[in-house]
């Protein structure tokens, strides 16, 4: 098994414009589990659909957002289907122009001593989010079309498979999150899918990704059905915002004793984002983490598999705060993680 103890790592946007700035206070403040850093404010090409959606089939990024030009589907999915059946890895790249950070997270790996790093992250979209996020030219979000949600979820697969195959010349353990903050809306008289669609979708997804180098987590940032990830077997990683909604989770107790069971493990989300003050130290944090990790033990998960297997992050990604407030934060985070494993 394997015991993480509260290693650090991000989500995934910042808030930097300069990539290398951007790198440089990831190699800081998470130097054992560094990720690559999601820039929106340098691009709009790299917000969290738009940086995902080269060659997904009638997504177009333009103007101020991104959205669905179906005038010549046929054609694009078509030539969508043969770079898939061909596994053309190349094909689905993520190009330098809508994840800047990925280049220059590579660059920077190849050009240091990589022995304090445990664990390289990286993320995709997922595919729920991704679809809810883009509507067709009748007004309708692609989570409505079932052709278009399964492209998504298989153009996703072969860009986590894309990112997966580079990482790997480093020769570490990779840890790949699906971010999927739409899932926090789940249940709602709004959403358009069940919780069958949810979990058959990862699943399939998930499975298409397993290895033994690489272990998947998903990340949500709301409050959820938490058992739809806990029922998903080739999920290795909850990631859940453990500032805001630790007592929501803790009423699926059952389902987290079947997901440690099969060696899971919890990311915290510890430090809080956007509500993030002066007042959050490290010391209140941690704190904080051990009253969580003693409600869940006092409800039947074992204390020590609390401790060991788990990870610490923010609770969402940072890239609408300022450089400074992100910051902070990382080095909070930093400071948890330095109390929780000593």
């Amino acid at each position: 098994m394997l015991k993480l103890r509260g290693l650090a790592t991000g989500i995934g946007s910042l808030p930097h414009k300069d990539a290398e700035k951007a790198l440089d206070a990831i190699f800081k403040y998470t130097p054992q589990a560094p990720f690559w850093p999601q820039l929106p404010k340098r691009s709009l090409s790299e917000g969290m659909v738009a940086q995902f959606s080269e060659n997904v089939p009638c997504v177009k990024v333009a103007g101020d957002g991104v959205f669905f030009d179906g005038h010549d589907k046929d054609r694009e999915l078509e030539i969508f289907y043969e770079h898939l059946i061909a596994n053309d890895l190349d094909y689905f790249e993520i190009s330098e122009s809508h994840a800047l950070g990925f280049r220059r997270f590579c660059q920077r790996l190849e050009g240091i001593d990589l022995k304090a790093i445990e664990f390289i992250k990286c993320h995709i979209t997922g595919p729920f989010t991704f679809a809810a996020a883009i509507v067709d030219e009748q007004g309708a979000s692609l989570l409505h079309d079932g052709i278009f949600r399964q492209v998504i979820l298989k153009a996703l697969t072969m860009k986590a498979l894309w990112q997966i195959e580079i990482l790997r010349r480093f020769r570490k353990k990779i840890i790949l999150f699906i971010d999927e903050p739409y899932l926090g809306c789940f249940g709602s008289a709004y959403t358009p899918i069940n919780r069958e669609e949810v979990v058959q979708g990862l699943s399939e997804l998930t499975a298409s990704l397993k290895s033994e180098d690489t272990l998947l987590g998903v990340h949500c940032c709301g409050n959820t059905d938490w058992s739809i990830f806990t029922d998903i077997d080739t999920l290795d990683i909850i990631n859940f915002d453990a500032f805001g909604f630790l007592d929501r989770l803790a009423l699926y107790v059952p389902n987290l004793l079947n997901f440690f069971k099969r060696k899971g493990i919890l990311a915290w989300g510890i430090v809080p984002t956007s509500e993030f003050n002066d007042k959050e130290t490290s010391q209140l944090l941690t704190d904080r983490f051990y009253k969580g990790v003693e409600l869940l033990s006092k409800k039947g998960i074992d204390r020590e598999a609390l401790l060991n297997n788990l990870l610490l992050s923010p609770s969402c990604g940072m890239g609408t705060l300022d450089v400074g407030r992100a910051e902070n934060i990382l080095g909070t985070l930093s400071e948890i993680s330095e109390r929780i494993r000593k």
